[in-house]
């Protein structure tokens, strides 16, 4: 594997020395979704950007906004040419801002991905996912952003649409916040229980273990695909080579003290080095986005027979064609 990652990077590079654009890039911004609050997420992400823009010769400006829209239209308006994704937001840019994947985190345990997580305060009576699901509408719940996988679009399809439940009738309160907000609602008691997944709740565990510890996990998701890095594919192509060279080799290649130091960065961010990916590692999220919609087609009762038929055939076909290309694509 390290073999190819450094014929990857030595390609890149090679590539960026010959190729001839006539308006590369000289300064782009990187979008970083709102997992949590913009000052503990400058603290992790700005030596990282500074080794990307010292390595590229490329000026590398932070891009935060309110929620993972914001990165997503950023990209699609041109705001944000690089940007670090969930699943389902990464989806969102490839279908709607030109974007693309290029490469993958990896665990900083070398977990092959990481799970969403059901938590509520170690003192809730609550214990498991069917005291959540019992919808007296007595539970203020706490939902991740829309375009969260870990938060919303997991839940919604392992939890929700598969138990044939709609959420906003089953809960006193149900309210959209990011992961931090929310795993600090279930510690604080502002929520019954929450949404989270397993790579914020180790973060709280280094940064916060006194909160960590009134943490109750109550449920856990199928595994979901480490995140992906998205670049928009108007990019010029001299470019792209130096942005994969950079995060290929990232925490690989340099000298003893190079490596420790990059790994140290890495580390602070909840990982290890990156991997070369593409597009064809959200082939399971959209399977996940198209099972949700089937039971949500099945649940409607406004629908005529022969249209419910009509739209779970045309889901269950395209489901059918994701899931052949899935099977096509070589597992690591």
């Amino acid at each position: 594997m390290n073999m190819l990652l450094r014929t990857v990077a030595a390609a890149a590079i090679t590539a960026s020395l010959t190729t001839v654009a006539l308006a590369e890039t000289t300064e782009l911004n990187f979008g970083i979704i709102s997992t949590e609050s913009q000052q503990n997420l400058k603290t992790t992400w700005e030596p990282f950007l500074a080794a990307m823009e010292e390595e590229t010769g490329i000026k590398v400006n932070a891009f935060f906004a309110s929620d993972y829209a914001g990165v997503i239209e950023g990209m699609r308006f041109d705001k944000v040419q690089v940007a670090w994704y969930g699943n389902k937001s990464a989806m969102e840019a490839v279908d709607r801002a030109d974007g693309e994947v290029f490469v993958q985190t990896v665990d900083v345990e070398g977990n092959p991905g990481y799970w969403s997580l059901l938590v509520t305060h170690v003192d809730s009576p609550l214990n498991s996912l069917e005291d959540v699901i019992k919808c007296d509408q007595t539970l203020n719940f706490g939902m991740g952003d829309p375009n969260s996988t870990s938060g919303f679009l997991v839940p919604m399809t392992f939890i929700f649409a598969q138990n044939g439940i709609d959420p906003k009738q089953c809960f006193k309160t149900m309210t959209n916040a990011n992961h931090e907000t929310n795993l600090l609602a279930a510690v604080n008691k502002q929520v019954d229980v929450a949404t989270n997944n397993t790579e914020n709740l180790r973060r709280l565990e280094t940064t916060n273990p006194e909160a960590a510890a009134k943490v109750k996990i109550i449920w856990q998701s199928p595994l979901i695909p480490s995140d992906p890095i998205v670049w928009n594919k108007n990019l010029d192509q001299a470019t792209k080579d130096k942005l994969l060279a950079f995060f290929v080799s990232y925490g690989r290649m340099g000298t003893p003290e190079e490596v420790e130091k990059a790994r140290g960065i890495l580390t602070a961010l909840g990982w290890a080095p990156f991997r070369p990916s593409s597009d064809a590692q959200l082939y399971p999220i959209r399977i996940m986005e198209l099972t949700k919609e089937q039971f949500q087609v099945e649940a409607d009762e406004s629908l005529s027979a022969e249209d419910k038929a009509a739209k779970l055939k045309e889901l269950t076909d395209q489901k059918a064609e994701y899931e052949a290309l899935m099977a096509k694509v070589p597992q690591a």
